[in-house]
């Protein structure tokens, strides 16, 4: 028996919604960078991206267990010297929550070319709408 080899035309892509209302920020991102990965599907090859379309809504409803609003900091750093910016968890979950969704769906996958790739098909959304109604997305229940 031959080992199966996906193919870029034969790679079909859907569209799921994630809701994170409620959730753990860490485990919709985990959900969510396995369904960018495609490792749901039974095609799922390590070196091809045969992954889907990921909407996360209501990240701002995202919770952060323990003590991590609290303790938990973002770290940037702009390059120059003495630039480096510092964000409390809870701050940013405030003021941006998509951005700690994707930054957390980043750190999950890998940083490849297939991971950057993989990344583009993510959309995340503070509040319960999106723009995304054309592409007739199912809801993800995991």
């Amino acid at each position: 028996m031959s080992t199966f080899m996906p193919k870029a035309a034969e790679i079909e892509r859907s569209w799921y919604i994630i809701d994170a209302a409620g959730k753990p920020l860490g485990r919709v991102a985990v959900q969510a960078a396995n369904l960018l990965r495609g490792k749901h599907k039974p095609i799922f090859a390590p070196h091809c991206d045969c992954g889907d379309h990921v909407i996360i809504i209501n990240c701002g409803q995202a919770i952060l267990t323990g003590a991590k609003m609290e303790k938990k900091i973002y770290y940037r750093h702009s390059g120059y010297i003495g630039h480096l910016k510092a964000v409390k968890a809870g701050s940013l979950m405030k003021s941006r929550p998509e951005r700690a969704m994707m930054m957390a769906v980043k750190g999950m996958l890998p940083a490849t070319v297939i991971g950057r790739k993989a990344l583009t098909r993510l959309r995340v959304y503070a509040g319960a709408t999106h723009k995304q109604e054309a592409q007739k997305p199912v809801m993800w229940e995991n």
